[in-house]
C-alpha cells in the first residue's frame, strides 16, 4: 500500500491545463450562440485582412460543420474558458469510437496565437 494514492483523479489534460469549465446548451441556444460567434469571427477575419473569398470559404465550412454538430448534438460536452466569457468560443468535447479517448473541437479561425 505504501506509495499508492487512492485519491488520484483522472482528468482530461487540455481541460485541466486550460482550466476549462463545462456549460450546457440545448440545440436552440447553441445555434443562437454559434450564429453570434461566427458573425464575430467573420468580422475579425475581415479586420485582419482576410479577403472575401477566405471569409466565404470559412462560412461555407463552418455551416457544414455546424450541421454535423447538431446531428450529433447529444454526443458533445460544451466547455468554456476560465473567464466564462459568454461571447467567447465554446469548445466541444467528444470521445472517439472506443468511448475512452477524448478529443476537442475548436474553431481555428477563432483562435489567437500567443507567444509563451
Amino acid at each position: 500500500d505504501e506509495g499508492t494514492d487512492d485519491n488520484k483523479q483522472q482528468v482530461i489534460d487540455v481541460v485541466h491545463s486550460f482550466r476549462l469549465n463545462e456549460t450546457s446548451f440545448d440545440k436552440k441556444s447553441y445555434l443562437s450562440h454559434l450564429k453570434g460567434y461566427m458573425k464575430e469571427v467573420k468580422q475579425k477575419m475581415k479586420d485582419n485582412g482576410a479577403g472575401d473569398d477566405q471569409v466565404t470559404e470559412f462560412e461555407k465550412n463552418a455551416q457544414a460543420y455546424a450541421k454535423k454538430i447538431i446531428a450529433n448534438f447529444g454526443d458533445y460536452e460544451f466547455l468554456i474558458g476560465e473567464s466564462m466569457n459568454p461571447d467567447g468560443m465554446v469548445i466541444l468535447l467528444n470521445y472517439r469510437e472506443d468511448g475512452m479517448t477524448p478529443y476537442v473541437t475548436l474553431w481555428k479561425h477563432g483562435l489567437k496565437e500567443q507567444k509563451v
